[in-house]
């Protein structure tokens, strides 16, 4: 029987805002298997449900971070070295456009709103992994969260869905300079999923159920699957796995039309 053992490894994940969010399914997998697990969240608002999250788990510890901040990066991959010494796993889970973007025409898309959306949901995952570089270990993994907009257009994703595509990107080019050390760089692109990121896109209601009546499976996935093919990319069973785009949901962005009976 083939199992994940991770007691010895330890992980930083990085903008987990509740217990619906997908990086915090991916925690929960790397906690079962044993990690060690660091948090970062963005803000003092979500300090309350983290440490609500993580209460009473063993080997977890949680640190303020804005992303976009080289100060606070510098500060919590200090926390880093100081709780674990180096490390074996980062989970970027990161992605933010302003209202304004999504509401509109992609056309009329604000400079600064574009500059921000790309800021921090691209950036960041590069910023992230050059902070992490000096620490990880050989055969550590990097991951992050994308969405099948970076491909086709999706209705008032807008601005958010090139900034996926440029994190796809980022994806294949960290996984070529971080492949000298051993080092995996991977994204997982999840279907539809009912997160607080989600709900802030225009309309998402009806399209989660579009989505489910059109996947193969006939279904919308959840967020412990998200988790599940997240462990698998990040342990060793993935050794020969990196810049990859990887998907789970349920086979709805394979299908031309929604599937007969």
């Amino acid at each position: 029987m083939i199992s994940i053992d991770m007691k010895d490894k330890t992980a930083l994940v990085m903008g987990v805002a509740n217990g619906r969010s997908l990086g915090w399914s991916i925690a929960e997998k790397l906690l079962e298997a044993g990690c060690r697990v660091g948090f970062s969240y963005q803000g003092e608002r979500l300090k309350s449900e983290l440490e609500k999250l993580t209460a009473g788990k063993e080997g977890t510890w949680i640190q303020q971070a804005d992303a976009t901040s080289e100060a606070d990066l510098e500060a919590l991959f200090a926390t880093v070295k100081e709780q674990f010494g180096g490390l074996d796993y980062l989970i970027h889970a990161i992605g933010f456009a302003p209202k304004a973007a999504m509401e509109g025409r992609f056309i009329d898309t604000a400079p600064e709103d574009w500059n921000t959306a790309l800021s921090v949901s691209a950036y960041t995952f590069v910023s992230a992994a050059r902070h992490a570089e000096p620490l990880l270990r050989e055969g550590g993994s990097i991951l992050t969260l994308t969405h099948h907009a970076s491909q086709q257009v999706f209705p008032k994703y807008n601005v958010m869905g090139v900034a996926k595509a440029a994190l796809e990107a980022a994806t294949r080019y960290l996984s070529s300079d971080l492949g000298a050390k051993g080092v995996r760089v991977n994204a997982v692109s999840a279907g539809p999923a009912r997160t607080i990121a989600a709900r802030s896109i225009p309309g998402f209601a009806s399209m989660y159920d579009q989505a489910g009546e059109a996947a193969a499976l006939r279904r919308n996935i959840s967020n412990e699957e998200v988790g599940k093919l997240s462990l698998y990319l990040l342990s060793d069973l993935a050794s020969g796995v990196t810049g990859q785009v990887v998907y789970v949901d349920a086979g709805a962005y394979i299908m031309a039309m929604k599937p007969q009976g």
